[in-house]
C-alpha cells in the first residue's frame, strides 16, 4: 500500500502466545504499544508516522489507565484515537487490542 502501514488489532500476546499483564490494562497497553513500535521500524516507520490508534477495552471504566500507557507512548504525537468497549476478546484474559493506522513520510 506504499507509503501507509495498516496494522491490525495488536493484543498482548508474547512470541508464544502467553498473554502478558494479566488483569492490567495499563500494562497490556504498554506491552501492545512495545509491539506497535517494534512492527512499525519493521515496516520502515515510527511512532511519528501513526495517524489513528483504534482501542477495544473490554471494560471502559478502565479508560483512564489505558489513556495514560497510550500517552506515554505517544507523547507529543496526537494520532486521532477512538477508544471502544467491546463485550470480549478473543481470549478473555486480554483486556485491550489496539488497531494502527500509520504514513510513512519520506
Amino acid at each position: 500500500m506504499g507509503n501507509i502501514v495498516e496494522m491490525s488489532g495488536t493484543t498482548a500476546t508474547d512470541e508464544d502466545g502467553q498473554v502478558q499483564g494479566i488483569n492490567d490494562p495499563y500494562q497490556q497497553t504498554r506491552y501492545i504499544l512495545g509491539k506497535v513500535a517494534k512492527y512499525l521500524q519493521m515496516a520502515g516507520a515510527t511512532m511519528e508516522d501513526v495517524i489513528r490508534t483504534r482501542i477495544f477495552v473490554t471494560d471502559i471504566s478502565q479508560w483512564e489507565a489505558v489513556g495514560r500507557a497510550h500517552g506515554e507512548f505517544f507523547g507529543d504525537i496526537k494520532p486521532t484515537t477512538s477508544m471502544v468497549e467491546v463485550a470480549k476478546l478473543i481470549n478473555p484474559e486480554l483486556l485491550v487490542e489496539i488497531e494502527v493506522s500509520a504514513v510513512v513520510h519520506s
